[in-house]
């Protein structure tokens, strides 16, 4: 259950940032700590979540098209380097993944989430 001061300080994330803020406090009020780093979409990963000892590094990817391979690597490489378990996030219907792509996901060890908006 989402509590009054979640559900706040997940309406201020989507306002600050936008579609990463969105998923960020979904996050939030999923009950994670939340520590948005960038918006740039040529970052590793997005925002950093905490709660009871697991950390996630999750990048938000909401370009129409296919997922290009580079932003999976990119996310692995970057949360195993902070020992981060990496997360990638599709918002809406517009990112498709391809089969090398999702493999290559499975391979390095990184989840995948779609958020409808």
């Amino acid at each position: 259950m989402t509590t009054a001061r979640e559900a706040f300080e997940a309406k201020k994330l989507a306002q600050k940032y936008g579609v990463v803020g969105k998923v960020a406090g979904r996050y939030r009020e999923a009950g994670y700590k939340v520590d948005v780093i960038t918006t740039d979409e040529e970052a590793g990963y997005n925002f950093t979540a905490y709660k009871k000892g697991e950390k996630l590094a999750v990048k938000v990817f909401h370009k129409s098209g296919q997922v290009p391979v580079e932003v999976v690597e990119k996310l692995a490489s970057e949360a195993k380097e902070q020992e981060y378990k990496p997360i990638l996030v599709l918002y809406g219907a517009g990112p498709k993944l391809s089969e090398s792509v999702l493999s290559r996901a499975g391979e390095l060890g990184v989840s995948i989430r779609r958020v409808r908006a």
